[in-house]
């Protein structure tokens, strides 16, 4: 099995970041961790934007007039995803995500790893608006960002119910 991962950069302000690697690493995770059988070749892509855009996505598609930290555009049907060679896109804002990562006193990029495994996981039918829903969700992201080396982000919080994505 097998996951093409489309970058697109949008802001110069993620130039300094490795982001193939690690968008790899955390789908990978994300894939694992969430025990869903997806098609021999499955497709995705990852917009790495600035606030001002991600502003635009969620007005235009969720008709919230913010910035946001990833949006998820799912393209296939969870029921239908082991013939879905389309799984969707996922938007990830620079500034939302830096300014949480300081925060909440996390590295930028495990941070970023979250957001990444959050939005794979939106792709791939997980959501997280009614709390047996998040909790599950959560599971897995934690799962995922264990194998990753990276800890528990909701360790001192509660589930999260209504987070933007």
């Amino acid at each position: 099995m097998t996951i093409e991962i489309d970058i697109a950069v949008e802001s110069e302000s993620w130039d300094a970041i490795e982001l193939e690697t690690l968008v790899n690493s955390a789908v990978e995770a994300a894939r694992a961790e969430s025990r869903v059988v997806l098609a021999p070749v499955a497709e995705i892509s990852l917009l790495f934007c600035d606030d001002a855009r991600i502003r635009e996505l969620n007005r235009e598609w969720r008709r919230i007039d913010k910035a946001t930290n990833v949006l998820s555009f799912p393209a296939a049907d969870p029921a239908r995803l082991s013939q879905a060679p389309l799984l969707g896109d996922i938007a990830i804002a620079f500034e939302t995500v830096e300014r949480e990562s300081v925060d909440e006193r996390k590295a930028f990029p495990d941070h970023l790893s979250h957001m990444v495994v959050h939005g794979f996981l939106h792709l791939v039918g997980f959501d997280h608006e009614i709390e047996s829903d998040a909790e599950a969700m959560e599971a897995a992201e934690r799962r995922a960002l264990a194998r990753l080396g990276i800890a528990d982000p909701y360790a001192e919080t509660e589930p999260v119910r209504s987070a933007q994505s």
